[in-house]
């Protein structure tokens, strides 16, 4: 097994609980780690073997343009949809934070992680 992972993706995005956060909008990051069987493409240094990245990236910058209340739905979004693309993955970890969240002090980030 070997994990095929895509860092520090940053995204502009109007989520939030509240309407003022929608409204005005806020950055994001998200991390994702996919386990996977990737002998074939180590081997044969065929794409085949693994999981495209650019692929990857494109589903969840699709995730983050819908608009969402909660930084776990848009975990548990990811997770579904990677999942439904990429069946050979065995384990999916993803994790969304939102930077400056809206709250009575300083915080740099608000995050969630979650795993499947």
């Amino acid at each position: 097994m070997a994990f095929v992972s895509l860092e520090g993706m940053e995204f502009f995005a109007n989520h939030g609980y509240y309407e003022e956060e929608r409204k005005v909008g806020n950055k994001y990051s998200v991390d994702v780690k996919l386990e996977l069987n990737v002998d074939f493409a180590g081997r044969e240094d065929k794409l085949e073997g693994t999981v495209d990245y650019q692929l990857v990236y494109e589903l969840i910058s699709k995730v983050m343009s819908k608009e969402a209340a909660l930084l776990e739905y848009l975990a548990n979004q990811i997770v579904k949809l990677l999942k439904s693309k990429f069946p050979e993955v065995k384990k999916i970890w993803v994790k969304v934070a939102k930077y400056n969240p809206p709250i009575q002090g300083l915080c740099h980030r608000a995050v969630v992680e979650l795993s499947s």
